[in-house]
This record gives structure tokens, sequence and C-alpha cells, in this order.
């Protein structure tokens, strides 16, 4: 019997949840405030998180910026302190494991507790799987998914005791999909978008629902990362498009952002069309990128 009234009430949660969402369609969401907050960016030197940083610090956030690339940090700390936000730098290499542990006791003592931990660095070598050296295979997974725990290990216990925080992971769409010559890099996000999924299960379990989650999960964006990007059916997008998307998700404590938000509509296809469907439609994205080891394919 107790089942039945488990799986009754679940039916009216999901009507209530389906009216709220179409209700929202309509109202604009209330953003929070993040002024004063203590906002640790990785990877803020350049691309997203050097954007992201200059969105909070239009807050009056307090920025502590991470990088291995000094002048990359120092250049986005000079930006964000012209828009009257504080700005601390710290140059560490988030494959580093004790870097991160001992820049985030830096940060704690000197600063204070972060309240915004957002995971962007990244690493990306596009190279057919066979050509991959074991030390590159490593770095990007020390970068794209080991640094969350060691961070998140750091920060997670102050926002734990106050029950208020929020740790934002940027993954990729290759968090939900395979692509050639990037094996390392889309298993990398795979486990970056499970991270996600995992910590806001199980903060949630904890009754920790003051601590929020969000994952960004864009298709290509011409930031230089991947440089020469091209599909024939997903747009290759500019960095000012994506960190609107994520602030605005982070400031409405959205969970998953999908960029562009058409994406969601093939991930749920692809759970259900047969498997040469989805080969096929692969080979109509005509995925094109280079890095600067290799092209995915040849181009002009």
């Amino acid at each position: 019997m107790k089942v039945i009234l488990d799986f009754i009430a679940l039916f009216f949660i999901a009507i209530y949840s389906y009216l709220e969402a179409l209700v929202k369609l309509f109202i604009p969401e209330k953003r929070k405030s993040v002024s004063g907050d203590i906002v640790l960016i990785t990877g803020s030197g350049h691309g997203i998180g050097q954007l992201t940083a200059l969105e909070f610090a239009k807050l009056q956030s307090t920025l502590v910026l991470w990088d291995i690339n000094k002048d990359g940090i120092e250049e986005t700390a000079e930006q964000c302190r012209q828009l009257g936000a504080k700005a601390f730098t710290y140059v560490v290499d988030c494959s580093k494991r004790s870097e991160i542990y001992a820049a985030a006791e830096k940060v704690k003592t000197t600063i204070g507790d972060v309240d915004i931990l957002i995971n962007n660095a990244g690493v990306v070598f596009g190279v057919e799987f066979l050509q991959l050296q074991d030390h590159q295979i490593e770095k990007t997974f020390e970068v794209n998914i080991l640094a969350h725990f060691w961070t998140t290990k750091s920060f997670l216990p102050a926002m734990m005791k106050k029950n208020c925080g929020h740790i934002a992971t940027v993954a990729s769409v290759c968090g939900h999909v395979g692509l050639t010559y990037l094996v390392d890099y889309c298993a990398s996000k795979f486990g970056a978008v499970g991270f996600h999924e995992c910590m806001t299960v199980e903060l949630a379990s904890l009754g920790k629902d003051g601590i929020k989650t969000t994952c960004l999960c864009p298709v290509f964006i011409n930031t230089g990362f991947v440089q020469n990007p091209s599909t024939r059916l997903w747009p290759v997008l500019k960095t000012e498009q994506v960190v609107k998307s994520f602030v605005d998700g982070i400031l409405t404590n959205k969970k998953m952002i999908l960029v562009p938000s058409s994406v969601k509509s093939y991930l749920i296809l692809s759970k259900f069309l047969p498997q040469r469907v989805i080969s096929k439609l692969n080979k109509m994205q005509d995925v094109q990128f280079s890095t600067t080891l290799r092209s995915a394919t040849k181009m002009d």
C-alpha cells in the first residue's frame, strides 16, 4: 500500500513540476545576490573562466582567480578591479593535488570561506586514441575531473557547516556524447557530468539543500581551446553567450545548462534511436576541429 501511495505522490510532484516549469517560461526567475560573495574560478586566465570572472566582478563579488598562466590571471584580475571588484590571484597547476590543497589553505586563511566554487580548468589534446601518450591521458583526467575532487574537498566543509554555497562544474556536451579523437576528453567530461549529478544527489540526501549545484555543457566554443571548430547541425558558440547562460544559471540555481538548449532534444533522441540512426546522425554532424597537435578531419 505504501508503494502505491508513493507512486501517487510521485505523479502529483511531476504534475506540479511541469506546471512550475510552464509558469517560469513567462515569469523571469529571481536571481540571487552574490555581492560580497567569494567566488573561486579555476582556469580563469582566459576564455570562459576569464569572462565568468568579469561577470561576477560586475556583480561586486570578491574574485579568487586560479590558473597555471600567471600573466593571464593578472590580466583578468586587473580587469575585475577596474569594475570595482576585489580580485586575488594564485598560480596553481590544477593537475597537481598538492598545489590545489596548498592554494586552498592560503585562500581560506587569507581571504575566507569560498561561497561559489567554479571548476572550469580543462585541457584537450585531440589525438587518435592509439596516438595518445600515457602522460597526456593522465593530464586530461587530472585537470578535467580529479581537480574537481580536490577543490571540492577543500571548500565544501565550510559550505556544509553553513548549509550555504554553490558548486559549479564546467563540463561539455562531450560529457553526454562521444566524438572522434576525443576519447580521453569525452571520458573526463562524462566524469565531470557524473561528478555534478552525484554531488547533487548526495547533498540532497544529507539535507544540505542550501548548497546549490550547476553544470555547464556547451557545444564547441570559439575560444582557441579547440581551434577552427565547425559542425553541420550544431552552431559554434561565442564565449560571451555561453558565459551569459552560465552566470544566469548560477544566479537562478539551475542544475544543468545545455548550450544551445536544442541539444537537449538530441540527447533525448539518442537514448531511444537505433544505433544505426545515431551513427548516421554523427556522420551528418561532420564535426571538425583542430588543436595544436592535430586536426580531427582534414581542414582546408
